[in-house]
């Protein structure tokens, strides 16, 4: 993009979610038993509906496993940051410009010499630490929730 942004961090922070869900969705639905799908190809289903009515209900759960794991990777990514987005001290709304993130500022807090700043630098850790846990357990209801509902 020739220059720091918001736009070229999240791309960044794409490509390093594109292969953790790939490889798991793709390890997913491997899992799934072929008797699964020759019985409801028997039963005269066409081919992409055994793809969505039965593989992927029966991979849900491991396909959400992964794209859990690849968001809690890049919560606390910040080295691609750094290069990409930089950072910004006051809230900017801007794509194109430097953006404040919580994983740089966390970085430059616990690097500093202030002991208040070393404090604020765990707790953006904590912050982040519980935001992928309600993020993960949400997902996980309502995962469960739309499995009961079918």
């Amino acid at each position: 993009m020739g220059h720091f942004s918001a736009w070229a961090g999240a791309a960044a922070l794409a490509i390093l979610v594109v292969p953790v869900v790939v490889r798991t969705t793709e390890d997913m639905l491997n899992l799934v038993p072929n008797s699964l799908r020759e019985a409801a190809t028997a039963l005269g289903a066409p081919k992409w509906k055994v793809v969505v009515t039965v593989s992927y209900r029966a991979a849900m759960q491991g396909m959400l496993t992964g794209v859990m794991l690849a968001v809690a990777r890049i919560a606390g990514e910040t080295a691609p940051l750094l290069f990409t987005a930089l950072n910004n001290q006051f809230w900017s709304t801007n794509m194109n410009a430097p953006m404040a993130n919580l994983p740089v500022v966390i970085f430059q807090f616990a690097m500093s010499p202030y002991e208040d700043w070393q404090t604020l630098a765990w707790g953006g850790a904590l912050l982040i630490t519980v935001a992928i846990l309600v993020l993960n357990v949400t997902a996980r209801i309502v995962a469960s929730w739309s499995s009961f509902t079918r």
